[in-house]
């Protein structure tokens, strides 16, 4: 199971996501640009000593990180679908996708993936935020393929 981050923006955010692939044994992807510099010690200083146990491949692009998908659906989380991530079926090889904190991804990367789903929550709020949802949506994804450790 893989995370792919398409151009984050907040460096605390990676290196929660980076913390939880390590703990939850998922690897990530980070599709720049990225609204950080990738030395920025915010990242190593959320993801800790956690950074050593994870596998992140940057992408310059999102038509680069297209290209290392091989058989693996593409799953995008976005507000903007009707289907709830815990109504969905996920597969091993699946990679979870999540768009900039500002503004998701562009349309035509959507229009690109395999499915696209959402995590419930109250019409009175816009978003989760985004290591937060990785969380929710890896957690979900890995106790249904059975792939939770430990």
């Amino acid at each position: 199971m893989r995370i792919a981050l398409f151009e984050p923006e907040i460096a605390g955010n990676v290196g929660a996501v980076m913390r939880l692939a390590a703990c939850m044994g998922a690897d990530v992807d980070l599709i720049e640009p990225m609204g950080f510099e990738w030395d920025d010690r915010r990242v190593r200083r959320t993801a800790m000593d956690y950074i050593d146990h994870v596998a992140v491949t940057r992408h310059c692009d999102f038509a680069a990180f297209k290209e290392t998908i091989g058989a693996g659906r593409l799953v995008l989380f976005t507000t903007k679908s009707s289907e709830s991530a815990y109504a969905f079926e996920f597969a091993p090889g699946d990679i979870l996708l999540f768009g900039k904190e500002s503004a998701g991804v562009p349309l035509a990367v959507a229009d690109s993936c395999d499915a696209r789903v959402r995590l419930p929550m109250r019409p009175q709020v816009r978003s989760m935020n985004l290591a937060t949802s990785a969380a929710l949506a890896l957690g979900e994804a890995l106790r249904q393929t059975g792939g939770l450790p430990g």
